[in-house]
């Protein structure tokens, strides 16, 4: 028996059904999953298992995106490219390997969406961006500035000041929005200022509401190459327990879907969803709501991939 639509609890777990392949002719985009968490040095491991709890509660995701007016994997040649193949004894290896296997997509033009994993991999990833476009600009979802600079070595609170120290950030373009929580040490928004960082506290986020920082995001970007990094972190854990890193006093599930729709006709190059811990999730909501905000991302990809071949 064949069907039309495949039921979600039936197939393997690619993301949204999409045919898994490393044949990249043609192809538009491409969700990867990079299964690495060895970089986790403040509190609990575990998001290597991220991309595949994401895939598996993607599964119930249809393809319709009723904000955006898109269908992305079947307007768009989609493909679950798989996973890059990670070293959890060396993040310095992992890195390597990270920022060649996504080379090798940007070499034919294919946008990326990543799975992680915790924050430390979006260094490569910057890094394998700015290679082909020079540098970006970044909108960065967290509820920490991951710009400490007493570590001097690559981990996940560090990614951003060494992206910025190598030149793989457009400063002028770069916003951190929900920073919240207790820091390590007085001065820690500061330096993340300092360094070129348009830090928006969860204070100012409410102040302003999701219309205002979406106004704020598009007029700070413009029309630049620009990548977005999202910490399900940002998201209250009342949300989105599953992570390593909570926070207290978060963004609502529907906040962060409004944000992220409101990026729609950006000059979205890449993305990555971070920090997903399918140990310390609960009915797997954690998942789930991190698998349709990498929907909701592709779905801004695929519109601007759209609209710019029309």
């Amino acid at each position: 028996m064949t069907y039309e639509f495949i039921p979600a609890y039936m197939g393997i777990s690619t993301f949204m059904h999409a045919k898994h392949t490393r044949d990249l002719s043609g192809v538009d985009m491409a969700v990867v999953g990079i299964p690495f968490d060895s970089g986790a040095a403040s509190w609990r491991s575990g998001t290597r298992h991220g991309p595949g709890a994401i895939r598996e509660n993607s599964k119930q995701i249809w393809g319709y995106n009723r904000h955006l007016d898109i269908s992305p994997t079947q307007e768009l040649n989609f493909i679950d490219y798989g996973d890059i193949e990670c070293d959890p004894t060396s993040i310095d290896r992992s890195a390597d390997a990270i920022t060649a296997g996504i080379n090798e997509l940007l070499a034919t033009n294919v946008r990326v969406m990543a799975l992680g994993g915790d924050h430390s991999i979006t260094y490569p990833l910057l890094r394998a961006h700015a290679e082909k476009f020079g540098p970006v600009a970044l909108i960065h979802f967290d509820s920490h500035t991951d710009c400490y600079q007493g570590i001097t070595q690559l981990e996940h609170g560090t990614p951003f000041w060494l992206a910025i120290r190598d030149g793989f950030i457009d400063t002028d373009a770069y916003i951190q929005v929900g920073i919240r929580g207790p820091q390590t040490e007085a001065g820690e928004l500061e330096e993340a200022k300092s360094l070129g960082a348009d830090t928006l506290t969860i204070e100012k986020c409410f102040e302003m509401g999701t219309a205002e920082i979406i106004k704020h995001l598009r007029k700070k970007v413009g029309d630049r190459p620009v990548y977005v990094t999202l910490d399900i972190d940002s998201i209250d854990p009342a949300y989105a327990p599953g992570t390593g890193t909570p926070e207290v006093g978060g963004f609502t599930s529907f906040q962060m879907l409004q944000m992220v729709r409101g990026l729609e006709g950006l000059n979205l190059i890449g993305a990555d969803v971070v920090e997903v811990n399918p140990h310390y999730d609960h009915g797997a909501i954690t998942s789930i709501l991190a698998a349709n905000l990498a929907f909701e991302l592709l779905s801004v990809m695929g519109k601007k991939l759209g609209d710019q071949r029309s």
